[in-house]
């Protein structure tokens, strides 16, 4: 993309979008890593890989807490953390339930396969600093879904009733955030249409790894318009 066809990363109106785009990205990170931290008490054996994939978070974090800076925003934390609440509350709930699988659905993949589909849309129109700084985090975020997709797939057909019913209760949630997020995106530049479409890309080979056949999917993916 030509530097014409980019955004006024100094106007006002960029300017307030971007301090709730940014904060989103921020608190994504911020509670990325706190669940990682808590799923190394459910899966103990992989404690220190589950740490080594929260520390990448904390790095990422401050990572875009310095892309808001370089613009002179000031990130609206408060918004972003009311936009988590409900995967935050059903995390929270599965933790204390013991639901590996649903923990690792939210985490892994949802907030995964969300990450990495506004990061792809985002590089093309970021500006110079934060374009270096996403591009360097989407690859992270590759190896942090790929490692819930590879436990889910050791463990598919115990975990598959448990993935169906977490696909239902969290998915609706994932359409409601991106709905949520879309005038704002737009500011910067990034269709709603594109963002909902690599999500569901990146989601969907995800269920395809770990073993849902075409038509599971397709049906598990119907749940995001009905919830």
């Amino acid at each position: 993309m030509s530097d014409e066809a980019l955004p006024d990363f100094t106007s006002a109106t960029y300017k307030d979008a971007y301090s709730r785009i940014n904060a989103i990205v921020i608190e994504g990170e911020q509670e990325a890593h706190d669940n990682y931290i808590s799923l190394g008490t459910l899966i103990p054996d992989q404690a220190d890989e589950l740490a080594r994939l929260a520390r990448m978070e904390l790095k990422h974090m401050k990572g875009f807490t310095a892309c808001a800076a370089n613009l002179g925003v000031d990130a609206d934390m408060p918004f972003a953390r009311e936009f988590f609440t409900p995967l935050r509350d059903n995390f929270q709930s599965a933790l204390g339930e013991g639901k590996v699988v649903t923990c690792l659905l939210i985490q892994s993949l949802l907030i995964e396969a969300f990450a990495i589909a506004a990061y792809h849309i985002y590089i093309p129109v970021a500006d110079p600093f934060a374009r270096r700084i996403t591009e360097a985090v989407v690859k992270d975020e590759y190896t942090h879904l790929n490692y819930g997709q590879e436990w889910l797939k050791a463990n598919f057909d115990a975990s598959r009733a448990e993935l169906e019913q977490a696909n239902r209760d969290n998915l609706p949630h994932v359409r409601r955030m991106l709905e949520g997020v879309a005038a704002d995106a737009a500011v910067l530049q990034m269709e709603k249409e594109d963002l909902i479409e690599d999500f569901l890309i990146a989601y969907q080979e995800a269920l395809t790894e770990i073993g849902f056949s075409t038509r599971e999917i397709a049906r598990m993916a119907a749940a995001a318009l009905v919830g």
